[in-house]
Protein backbone atom coordinates (compact mmCIF):
# COMPACT_ATOMS: atom_id res chain seq x y z
CA UNK A 1 0.00 0.00 0.00
CA UNK A 2 1.38 3.45 -0.77
CA UNK A 3 2.18 5.99 1.91
CA UNK A 4 0.90 8.95 -0.59
CA UNK A 5 -2.24 10.92 0.71
CA UNK A 6 -5.15 9.59 -0.62
CA UNK A 7 -6.96 11.76 -3.54
CA UNK A 8 -10.04 13.35 -2.93
CA UNK A 9 -12.99 11.97 -4.88
CA UNK A 10 -13.42 14.05 -8.09
CA UNK A 11 -17.35 15.59 -7.63
CA UNK A 12 -17.64 14.12 -11.38
CA UNK A 13 -16.83 10.17 -10.14
CA UNK A 14 -19.71 10.29 -7.15
CA UNK A 15 -22.45 12.12 -9.97
CA UNK A 16 -21.12 9.78 -12.83
CA UNK A 17 -20.78 6.69 -11.04
CA UNK A 18 -22.54 7.60 -7.92
CA UNK A 19 -21.27 6.66 -4.47
CA UNK A 20 -22.54 3.53 -4.31
CA UNK A 21 -20.80 2.43 -7.25
CA UNK A 22 -17.28 4.14 -6.16
CA UNK A 23 -17.69 2.09 -2.63
CA UNK A 24 -18.15 -0.90 -4.48
CA UNK A 25 -15.07 -0.41 -7.06
CA UNK A 26 -13.01 0.35 -4.32
CA UNK A 27 -13.57 -2.85 -2.54
CA UNK A 28 -13.25 -5.14 -5.66
CA UNK A 29 -9.54 -2.81 -6.42
CA UNK A 30 -8.12 -3.91 -2.66
CA UNK A 31 -9.66 -7.45 -3.22
CA UNK A 32 -12.42 -7.29 -0.02
CA UNK A 33 -14.98 -9.89 0.57
CA UNK A 34 -16.88 -11.89 1.38
CA UNK A 35 -19.54 -9.27 1.71
CA UNK A 36 -21.94 -10.46 4.45
CA UNK A 37 -24.84 -8.39 4.32
CA UNK A 38 -28.53 -8.50 6.49
CA UNK A 39 -30.77 -6.16 4.60
CA UNK A 40 -30.80 -2.73 4.79
CA UNK A 41 -32.81 0.17 3.09
CA UNK A 42 -30.12 2.51 3.64
CA UNK A 43 -27.62 0.03 2.08
CA UNK A 44 -29.57 -1.23 -0.48
CA UNK A 45 -27.62 0.73 -3.28
CA UNK A 46 -24.67 -0.94 -2.59
CA UNK A 47 -25.76 -3.98 -2.30
CA UNK A 48 -27.29 -3.61 -5.72
CA UNK A 49 -23.64 -2.82 -6.58
CA UNK A 50 -21.87 -5.83 -5.09
CA UNK A 51 -24.84 -7.88 -7.15
CA UNK A 52 -24.45 -11.44 -6.49
CA UNK A 53 -20.93 -11.15 -4.37
CA UNK A 54 -23.48 -10.77 -1.53
CA UNK A 55 -24.08 -12.96 0.67
CA UNK A 56 -27.30 -12.42 2.76
CA UNK A 57 -27.64 -13.23 6.10
CA UNK A 58 -30.45 -13.54 8.67
CA UNK A 59 -29.10 -12.10 11.65
CA UNK A 60 -25.31 -9.71 12.35
CA UNK A 61 -23.97 -11.87 14.88
CA UNK A 62 -24.21 -14.49 12.42
CA UNK A 63 -22.40 -12.57 9.69
CA UNK A 64 -19.73 -11.35 12.13
CA UNK A 65 -18.76 -15.14 13.11
CA UNK A 66 -19.00 -15.89 9.35
CA UNK A 67 -16.43 -12.92 8.35
CA UNK A 68 -14.16 -14.35 11.52
CA UNK A 69 -13.70 -17.70 10.00
CA UNK A 70 -13.12 -15.66 6.23
CA UNK A 71 -10.21 -13.90 7.88
CA UNK A 72 -9.01 -16.61 9.54
CA UNK A 73 -8.91 -18.39 6.14
CA UNK A 74 -6.71 -15.30 4.48
CA UNK A 75 -10.04 -13.65 3.41
CA UNK A 76 -10.55 -9.70 4.15
CA UNK A 77 -14.43 -10.00 4.88
CA UNK A 78 -16.88 -6.76 4.79
CA UNK A 79 -20.35 -7.07 7.26
CA UNK A 80 -22.62 -4.77 5.87
CA UNK A 81 -25.64 -4.04 8.40
CA UNK A 82 -27.38 -1.08 9.79
CA UNK A 83 -27.17 0.19 13.11
CA UNK A 84 -29.42 -1.60 14.70
CA UNK A 85 -28.16 -5.11 13.87
CA UNK A 86 -24.48 -3.73 15.06
CA UNK A 87 -26.13 -3.37 18.67
CA UNK A 88 -27.08 -6.95 18.20
CA UNK A 89 -23.84 -8.50 16.84
CA UNK A 90 -21.65 -6.49 20.21
CA UNK A 91 -21.19 -9.59 21.72
CA UNK A 92 -19.28 -11.73 18.96
CA UNK A 93 -16.87 -8.39 18.61
CA UNK A 94 -16.12 -7.80 22.10
CA UNK A 95 -16.13 -11.62 22.49
CA UNK A 96 -14.02 -13.05 19.51
CA UNK A 97 -13.37 -10.36 16.85
CA UNK A 98 -11.58 -8.03 19.14
CA UNK A 99 -9.52 -10.56 21.88
CA UNK A 100 -8.45 -12.39 18.75
CA UNK A 101 -7.72 -9.36 16.30
CA UNK A 102 -9.34 -10.48 13.52
CA UNK A 103 -9.25 -8.40 10.77
CA UNK A 104 -12.65 -7.58 9.50
CA UNK A 105 -14.63 -4.41 8.13
CA UNK A 106 -17.96 -3.29 8.79
CA UNK A 107 -20.36 -1.28 7.28
CA UNK A 108 -22.68 0.03 9.50
CA UNK A 109 -25.65 2.25 7.74
CA UNK A 110 -26.44 4.64 10.46
CA UNK A 111 -30.33 4.93 11.42
CA UNK A 112 -31.59 7.84 13.89
CA UNK A 113 -29.14 10.90 12.77
CA UNK A 114 -30.10 13.17 10.60
CA UNK A 115 -32.60 12.95 7.85
CA UNK A 116 -33.81 9.94 9.79
CA UNK A 117 -35.24 11.00 13.05
CA UNK A 118 -37.34 7.78 13.35
CA UNK A 119 -37.75 7.35 17.28
CA UNK A 120 -37.27 3.61 16.92
CA UNK A 121 -33.81 4.63 16.06
CA UNK A 122 -32.81 7.52 17.94
CA UNK A 123 -30.63 5.96 20.17
CA UNK A 124 -28.79 3.60 18.09
CA UNK A 125 -28.01 6.54 16.12
CA UNK A 126 -26.32 8.37 19.32
CA UNK A 127 -24.56 4.86 20.99
CA UNK A 128 -23.38 3.68 17.71
CA UNK A 129 -20.08 5.36 17.79
CA UNK A 130 -19.62 5.17 21.44
CA UNK A 131 -20.16 1.67 21.37
CA UNK A 132 -17.19 1.32 18.21
CA UNK A 133 -14.95 3.44 20.37
CA UNK A 134 -15.44 1.52 23.23
CA UNK A 135 -14.75 -1.58 21.42
CA UNK A 136 -11.30 -0.32 20.35
CA UNK A 137 -12.98 -0.45 16.34
CA UNK A 138 -11.55 2.86 14.90
CA UNK A 139 -14.05 4.14 12.41
CA UNK A 140 -14.87 6.80 9.77
CA UNK A 141 -17.94 8.08 8.80
CA UNK A 142 -18.32 8.45 4.93
CA UNK A 143 -18.65 11.52 2.94
CA UNK A 144 -18.85 12.04 -0.64
CA UNK A 145 -16.00 14.76 -0.93
CA UNK A 146 -13.89 12.17 1.22
CA UNK A 147 -15.01 8.76 -0.30
CA UNK A 148 -11.62 8.05 -1.59
CA UNK A 149 -9.63 8.97 1.60
CA UNK A 150 -12.30 7.25 3.70
CA UNK A 151 -11.80 4.24 1.68
CA UNK A 152 -8.43 4.10 1.27
CA UNK A 153 -8.00 4.62 4.94
CA UNK A 154 -10.44 1.38 5.80
CA UNK A 155 -8.57 -0.80 3.54
CA UNK A 156 -5.10 0.30 4.62
CA UNK A 157 -6.42 0.14 7.95
CA UNK A 158 -7.54 -3.12 7.33
CA UNK A 159 -4.65 -4.37 6.33
CA UNK A 160 -2.11 -3.17 9.04
CA UNK A 161 -4.31 -3.10 12.10
CA UNK A 162 -5.16 -6.62 14.30
CA UNK A 163 -9.52 -6.54 14.47
CA UNK A 164 -12.28 -4.41 13.04
CA UNK A 165 -12.05 -1.65 10.71
CA UNK A 166 -15.85 0.45 10.55
CA UNK A 167 -16.93 2.67 8.11
CA UNK A 168 -20.11 4.87 8.61
CA UNK A 169 -23.02 5.41 5.97
CA UNK A 170 -24.60 8.63 6.48
CA UNK A 171 -28.73 7.71 5.42
CA UNK A 172 -28.18 9.93 2.23
CA UNK A 173 -25.11 9.26 1.10
CA UNK A 174 -26.56 6.41 -1.24
CA UNK A 175 -30.04 8.54 -1.35
CA UNK A 176 -31.95 7.61 1.27
CA UNK A 177 -34.44 9.83 2.51
CA UNK A 178 -37.26 9.39 4.90
CA UNK A 179 -41.11 8.46 3.52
Amino acid sequence: MSEEEPLPTPSYATTVLGPERVVADAFAARDLGPYLATPCGVLAPLLRELGQSVITVPREETAVGLAAGAALGGRRPVVLMQNSGFGASVNGIASLIRPYEIPILLVISLRGVAPDHTSENLVMGKATEPILDLLGVPHRTLRQDRLAEHLGWAADTLATRRGAVALLVPPDLFGWSPA
